[in-house]
């Protein structure tokens, strides 16, 4: 598919099947979609808090909010030296995020954004896209305290894609396609809302 073709309605029923798109290596105005079995996820109720998150977690300095620079965030989270984010996918995100599909929680200090996470939902299922930092530590504290959101507004699922050792090490797991899509089945039958 072409990236320029990426729609809200599009991404929604892609999600809603257990897929989620990635531009070709080769070519970023391609896109691949991916179905990965297996499948990385985060039990909203096991995320591992180590001892020096702990003491993050604590900081006066930091706040925590959701939904304020979403664009920002894509941004963010899209400088790097390789990245798949490119302006036809914050354009089609940004999209979901206005129709209430996508979000992104952001961290700051002194008014000044210095991590965050952004990614869609679907019924009780939450997708996470990508995260970032500008200060150590910041986008573990992201993903801790939006694993405390979903858990408190009664997320059932809390899917990352691809398992890797910093996932691994916040208590990601993996688990086979057939059992995702009968989470993923469950979590779309729920009606929860993301915000307030």
């Amino acid at each position: 598919m072409d990236a320029q073709l990426l729609s809200a309605e599009i991404l929604i029923l892609a999600y809603a099947q257990g897929c989620f798109p990635m531009p070709a290596a080769e070519d970023s105005r391609v896109i691949h979609w991916y179905r990965p079995d297996p499948r990385a996820i985060i039990p909203v109720d096991k995320v591992h808090v180590s001892e020096s998150m702990k003491r993050e977690l604590r900081r006066q300095d930091v706040s925590i909010r959701f939904d304020g620079a979403f664009e920002d965030v894509m941004r963010a989270c899209a400088e790097r030296t390789d990245t798949w984010i490119s302006d036809d996918f914050i354009r089609a995100y940004g999209e979901l995020h206005r129709l209430g599909f996508a979000h992104s929680l952001e961290v700051l200090r002194e008014g000044r954004m210095v991590g965050g996470i952004y990614g869609v939902s679907l019924g009780s299922a939450f997708f996470a896209e990508s995260m970032f930092h500008r200060e150590k530590n910041m986008s573990k504290l992201a993903l801790i305290r939006l694993a405390e959101h979903l858990l408190h507004r009664g997320y059932t699922l809390l899917e990352c894609q691809f398992l890797t050792d910093h996932l691994r090490s916040m208590g990601a797991v993996e688990v086979d396609a057939a059992i995702y899509m009968a989470m993923l089945n469950d979590a779309l039958k729920s009606s929860v809302s993301f915000v307030p």
